[in-house]
């Protein structure tokens, strides 16, 4: 079968190429950078161009805005403070984070704002790690007088504009009610972003600068960050989010000139990275290796594996099993096989081709990076097209498929 000793079959790897290729030449992708590790093997694939209208081919130093897959690598920074008994997870976060402390809760999480009742308890570090806290995107409460003043106070989407510096962003937050009481039910991304105000205030320094001192430089990963510098920017392709009726593409952020362009004030734990397939393969691939890179220690084994290890208590796992069902055209069941660790998903169990005990995550931008440490695998999928049509969503299922039909033993 043409078998090398990497771990992935010959035939597996071309046709690997021929499926992402398959998907660019539909013209629904303008291009990607694919990287797959196993064995002690790298293999890259760049197919296609940076723009919809041709021009720059993608290279495997391509600069990709990660969204929410930002998520597995922020927390790092977070587990550092863990580590070194900064933090401590069932602590309160008030002594930080006074924006927070004595939170009212909705009576009726889709209830009127001012309908509330005291917290039972205050919030913990625990519950911003495990996206637990008692805010945050409820796909069953898109219609709430909550979601609805989220959106209006803390939302800095490409659609809506930048955020506003941390602290004044922790000043809107604290003038909401939570949802659910702290550490009832499972939400998604806004304890991201707290977190990463957390992180900085703990660390006395931006999170950028604690992120880049203690994660991303021992491990060289000298493109992300959560902008790309003008030296770099012509490594950056457009963002695009094609029309959901026509599928056109249309401009979300221009490379020169737009939000990943410069410095941003808040900078988004949740999803504000940019960075490369080799960056991303160098931090998955310490996780890997339960925290080393070389002979040097990044992480302590045991916070790897509460980072890589599903931490929702069951009820809390039937709120995400509830919210992903609901969603099933852009999670193409990423998000349906198990539960959440520390800033990503754990598979706990099996429903396609990927193992239990795979961990990572995907972003909103058509990014995606696992690593599968039953085959020591790792696998980053990048474009950037965002998932306002099924295109970029089906193209990462398509990536994981044909990649573990590629592993050969």
């Amino acid at each position: 079968m043409g078998q090398s000793n990497s771990g992935f079959s010959e035939a597996g790897l071309r046709r690997l190429r021929e499926v992402l290729a398959r998907h660019v030449e539909s013209k629904r992708i303008p291009g990607l950078v694919a990287l797959v590790s196993r064995g002690g093997r790298t293999h890259v694939e760049a197919i296609g161009t940076m723009r919809c209208d041709g021009g720059a081919p993608m290279r495997r130093d391509t600069i990709f805005r990660m969204a929410s897959a930002s998520k597995p690598v922020t927390m790092a920074a977070a587990m550092v403070l863990l580590d070194e008994c900064r933090l401590r997870l069932d602590e309160p976060v008030d002594p930080w984070l006074p924006e927070l402390a004595d939170r009212r809760v909705l009576k009726r999480p889709d209830g009127p704002l001012e309908d509330t009742v005291p917290a039972r308890r205050p919030i913990t570090v625990r519950d911003l790690m495990t996206s637990t806290f008692g805010l945050g995107v409820d796909f069953g409460l898109l219609d709430s007088p909550i979601r609805a003043a989220t959106f209006e106070r803390l939302d800095y989407s490409v659609a809506s504009g930048p955020a506003p510096e941390p602290d004044e962003w922790m000043r809107r937050l604290g003038e909401l009610p939570l949802s659910y009481q702290p550490g009832e039910r499972w939400q998604y991304d806004l304890s991201n972003e707290v977190l990463g105000v957390l992180v900085a205030r703990v660390a006395g320094r931006p999170l950028e600068t604690f992120l880049r001192e203690r994660i991303l430089e021992p491990l060289g990963m000298k493109d992300t960050g959560f902008h790309v510098p003008a030296g770099k920017i012509d490594r950056l392709p457009p963002l695009y989010g094609p029309d959901p009726q026509t599928g056109e593409f249309l401009v979300w952020d221009e490379a020169e000139g737009g939000r990943s362009s410069r410095p941003p004030a808040f900078q988004g734990a949740g999803g504000g990275l940019v960075s490369t397939a080799d960056d991303y393969h160098a931090y998955f691939q310490m996780l890997l290796n339960h925290g080393m890179h070389g002979s040097e220690r990044i992480l302590s084994r045991p916070a790897v594996e509460l980072m890589t290890t599903n931490r929702l208590t069951p009820e809390q796992q039937a709120a995400w099993n509830a919210m992903y069902r609901n969603v099933a055209h852009i999670t193409v069941g990423q998000g349906q096989q198990g539960g959440w660790g520390f800033g990503m998903a754990v598979r706990t169990h099996r429903g396609d081709h990927a193992p239990i005990g795979q961990f990572g995550w995907d972003g909103g931008t058509g990014t995606t990076a696992y690593a599968d440490p039953d085959n020591q695998l790792t696998g980053i999928l990048l474009t950037q097209i965002g998932m306002s049509t099924p295109d970029s969503a089906r193209l990462i299922h398509d990536f994981w498929t044909t990649l573990y039909q590629a592993t050969d033993d």
